[in-house]
């Protein structure tokens, strides 16, 4: 599989974004969550939870980056950068129905994770150069 000029710079928004959030929440979870105006706390139960989320996309940004550069990670790139953002929206419009609204920080983060999603999606639309045949029995 090789990708376009497009594909590398989604993959590269995408991977780049993935990776520097979840290494910031694994280092400084509470700078991070308080730039949202949440205070987590410190409880060493919910720290945990927290840090392994900021693992789990540290994880995914770091797939994506690679599979710029490493062909037989790709396809698995392109999975990873969709299921992060269009999970984490999803995730947060569930919420924004069942819960209301929250706060302008979440709400951009929302945003950014939709816009990144959008370029993904755009960047690896399937092109048909021929049309579609019909088959005749």
């Amino acid at each position: 599989m090789s990708f376009t000029r497009l594909q590398k710079i989604a993959l590269a928004v995408a991977g780049a974004t993935s990776l520097g959030i979840g290494a910031t929440i694994m280092g400084a979870p509470h700078v991070f969550y308080a730039s949202y105006g949440i205070a987590i706390g410190t409880d060493p139960s919910l720290l945990s939870e927290v840090r392994a989320l900021g693992a789990g996309l540290t994880g995914f940004g770091t797939v994506m980056l690679a599979g710029i550069i490493w062909s037989p990670l790709r396809q698995t790139a392109f999975v990873a950068a969709l299921t992060v953002f269009l999970a984490f929206p999803a995730g947060r419009l569930v919420s924004l129905v069942a819960d209301g609204v929250p706060s302008t920080g979440i709400l951009s983060a929302l945003g950014l994770e939709l816009a990144i999603a959008a370029l993904c999606l755009f960047a690896f639309r399937r092109r048909t150069t021929a049309p579609a045949r019909m088959a005749v029995s």
